[in-house]
């Protein structure tokens, strides 16, 4: 079981999650690359939301595939096209995410290589080797 990190003496966490996370020794570790909000179908949902959804549920995808779960992700890389998708991304990933939560970023960028999509995530878990 990983062990978040969130020291008393500086601020603590804006959201559900961790200012860090120990991963015991011997533990593997999955490195997900960026998934953007398309579905199998090249289907692209307009809304914020929708696509998180799709990410995240890609990122499950991955990790089944590898033996692990969404309770094995320990960091999380979001970003966003503008500041009016925080709220949506934000709702998706407090829903998908228990205590201990993992380390997490969310930037806003400028965009993707299609404008489309408003949202791209990478994770990194670690789980039993």
């Amino acid at each position: 079981m990983t062990t978040p990190l969130n020291p008393p003496e500086i601020h603590p966490p804006f959201a559900p999650y961790s200012h860090g996370v120990v991963v015991p020794a011997g533990q593997r570790l999955v490195f997900c690359s960026g998934q953007l909000g398309i579905a199998a179908d090249k289907h692209v949902p307009a809304d914020c939301a929708a696509q998180t959804r799709i990410c995240f549920d890609n990122i499950a995808a991955i990790l089944r595939e590898a033996g692990m779960g969404m309770e094995h992700i320990v960091r999380i890389n979001a970003y966003v096209t503008g500041r009016a998708h925080l709220a949506e991304y934000m709702a998706v990933r407090n829903a998908l995410f228990a205590p201990p939560y993992p380390a997490s970023t969310l930037m806003i960028v400028a965009g993707f290589a299609r404008p489309e999509f408003v949202v791209e995530i990478e994770a990194l878990a670690a789980g039993p080797a």
